[in-house]
């Protein structure tokens, strides 16, 4: 078994919902195992900002999928979750990143591991750390806690922990 990393984010209502369902599917398969998850966090949108805020997530599985196929899984997922691929950054259903797959380096036209702005993004590192802060990136001496340190406040600002409450009084 092989040990990966996935963000899973979402902003087009039902989100937890999506989220959730994302879960169980991957789940469903017996090559993958959810062996850690975070918490969910709510994030302002990045790049395309005319969009609702994001709900984001990392996991941490145990998987014999290989990268590609395990890619392959993840688009089919989003498929029957109903993501559309309309505007870059824009909004989605549901959207499941590959970040590191084994500490391997790859890429591909489809697959690029690890992610390659994924150090660049909070909404990506504050919840990998909440599982992971001493993960190795990028075949560096640099943790995701070295990371998410870097990070500015104004880029840490816009990524809070998010309960099913905040939802409710809106």
């Amino acid at each position: 078994m092989k040990t990966a990393y996935l963000a899973l984010g979402t902003n087009i209502e039902p989100r937890e919902e999506h989220l959730t369902s994302a879960l169980e599917m991957l789940q469903e398969d017996n090559k993958i195992f959810i062996s850690q998850q975070s918490s969910i966090y709510e994030t302002a949108p990045v790049g395309y900002t005319d969009q609702a805020d994001f709900l984001n997530m990392v996991i941490e599985v145990e998987t014999s999928l290989l990268p590609i196929d395990l890619l392959d899984f993840c688009q089919n997922i989003e498929l029957q979750l109903g993501r559309k691929k309309v505007i870059r950054f824009g909004p989605r259903t549901i959207d499941l990143d590959i970040l590191v797959y084994n500490q391997e380096n790859r890429k591909t036209d489809n697959l690029t591991i690890p992610h390659p702005r994924m150090h660049e993004r909070a909404f990506v590192l504050i919840p990998l750390h909440e599982i992971a802060p001493n993960l190795l990136l990028y075949k560096s001496d640099k943790t995701v806690s070295d990371y998410l340190n870097e990070l500015s406040e104004s880029d840490i600002k816009d990524v809070t922990r998010w309960t099913y409450k905040d939802s409710a009084e809106e």
